[in-house]
């Protein structure tokens, strides 16, 4: 029998780090991963997505608690994330809730949920607190985190 909590521990704790290798070898090799920025992600997509973030993070700190097994197959727990948006420079404090589910000591599948709107409005400032409740804001910040993540892999290969 695996520990799940370990393994979510282990995850957030590489997270803190910025050891995405780490953080990727709690994952099964079909991860499916989903956000409201980067909507679905699968597999290699999902590594080089953390592989991006940790590579760009500036003053990065995390926190996370309150780590949940509903089953035992699936887990919840809470997670901040507080740093410099790169493309802005604006200040993020970003309060999430995972969901994840786990099978022979590796997460399967994971779901961060957050309020896309806030996000926008701390990351891209005046203009994400008027227009970041809006579709097409949104729409437009999903379309631009795809297109950085495929220029990364690109770039990587």
């Amino acid at each position: 029998m695996y520990d799940n909590k370990e393994v979510i521990s282990r995850f957030y704790s590489a997270f803190q780090r910025l050891d995405y290798k780490s953080m990727n070898d709690c994952y099964s090799e079909d991860i499916v991963f989903s956000d409201p920025v980067f909507l679905t992600l699968r597999g290699d997509y999902v590594r080089a997505m953390w592989e991006m973030l940790c590579k760009n993070a500036k003053d990065f700190n995390l926190t996370y608690s309150d780590i949940e097994l509903v089953d035992e197959e699936y887990a919840t727990c809470k997670w901040t994330a507080t740093y410099t948006f790169s493309k802005t420079g604006m200040r993020v404090v970003n309060n999430i809730k995972a969901f994840m589910r786990l099978k022979d000591g590796k997460i399967v599948e994971h779901s961060d949920g957050f309020r896309l709107s806030k996000w926008i409005g701390q990351a891209l400032g005046w203009k994400g607190v008027l227009f970041g409740w809006t579709g097409f804001m949104k729409r437009a910040v999903q379309k631009n985190a795809k297109r950085s993540l495929v220029r990364f892999v690109e770039a990587s290969q």
